[in-house]
């Protein structure tokens, strides 16, 4: 046969088939790529967004009213903005309902994360506005409180002064044994950071919840630190009502910015089991000094030691 023979359209309809398959093995291969990104949300973190919150505050309407942040809105001033729909306003109404319908419809399934609402400093969605229940003990139906250590009474004394969050003070115990023999004395050292130990109100002279809190010139707290131990009986959260087996308040003139140490002698514990000994600041009225923010850890601290015979 001659080299120069054409070769037959039946060479070249195979050619064209096995092309055309090829082009649709990448087209499904595409689609179910696609379709499975679609299933784990499709918006490369896992989660498809919600639909928008029935909470969420509505666009400012067309007739120009004022959003006054309380979710009421003034009514407008001009006249013609209360006048009844026009014809494409309607139409332009039915057309967004369509639209978010259509919308609703193509929504990828599974779990969604919001994007729209309200939005808190630290990027999440704001709570509702907290209602406050008093700011003090006028509405309160208890006997006040008188500086002695009695229970339902109310507390007028105002909080005081509470420092930036560099100079709030923090606690640590330092070293605590792991193991001691009942009855026989050990110690625990705690030290402090921005807090001056100069300040302590004896709550049996009824000095407890009496006065606010105080910095000194350096915005330092002005208090004393307090060391106590108790004998755990199982897993719960202790009853709070025995006495410590160990209580002491610790106001030696000393402490200040920079951390210091106090070895506090312990007497013995008097029975075997678990300890907790714990250490904890208090301000010149024993109360937990403040943190300028609520995610900072308040300055106490607790071991647990095991008591043998």
């Amino acid at each position: 046969m001659n080299s120069s023979t054409p070769r037959p359209r039946k060479s070249r309809r195979f050619v064209a088939v096995f092309v055309t398959l090829a082009v649709f093995a990448g087209l499904v291969t595409i689609t179910q790529v696609s379709l499975a990104n679609i299933r784990r949300g499709g918006n490369g973190g896992g989660q498809a967004n919600c639909p928008p919150s029935a909470t969420a505050p509505a666009p400012p309407s067309a007739s120009g009213g004022h959003d006054h942040g309380d979710g009421a809105t003034a009514a407008p001033s001009d006249p013609a903005a209360t006048a009844e729909p026009t014809a494409a306003a309607e139409e332009t109404d039915a057309a967004a309902a369509d639209a978010q319908r259509s919308t609703q419809r193509q929504r990828p399934r599974g779990r969604c994360q919001p994007t729209s609402g309200p939005s808190a400093p630290g990027g999440g969605t704001s709570a509702p506005p907290l209602e406050v229940l008093g700011t003090s003990c006028e509405q309160s139906q208890l006997q006040p409180h008188d500086g002695f250590q009695n229970g339902n009474r109310c507390v007028s004394t105002e909080f005081g002064e509470v420092g930036v969050a560099e100079q709030n003070p923090t606690l640590l115990i330092s070293q605590a044994p792991n193991r001691v023999r009942a009855n026989r004395p050990f110690t625990i050292q705690v030290s402090t950071r921005n807090i001056v130990r100069d300040r302590f109100l004896a709550a049996a002279a009824g000095g407890y919840y009496k006065e606010s809190a105080y910095l000194t010139p350096e915005g330092l707290v002005r208090g004393h630190f307090h060391t106590a131990c108790r004998m755990l009986t199982g897993r719960n959260a202790p009853d709070p009502a025995p006495v410590p087996v160990f209580f002491a308040a610790t106001e030696d003139g000393k402490g200040g910015a920079r951390p210091d140490v106090v070895t506090v002698q312990i007497p013995g514990l008097p029975s075997t089991g678990t300890a907790q000994c714990a250490a904890w600041a208090g301000d010149g009225s024993h109360r937990i000094p403040m943190m300028q923010r609520a995610n900072q850890i308040p300055a106490f601290d607790a071991v647990r030691i095991t008591v043998t015979r």
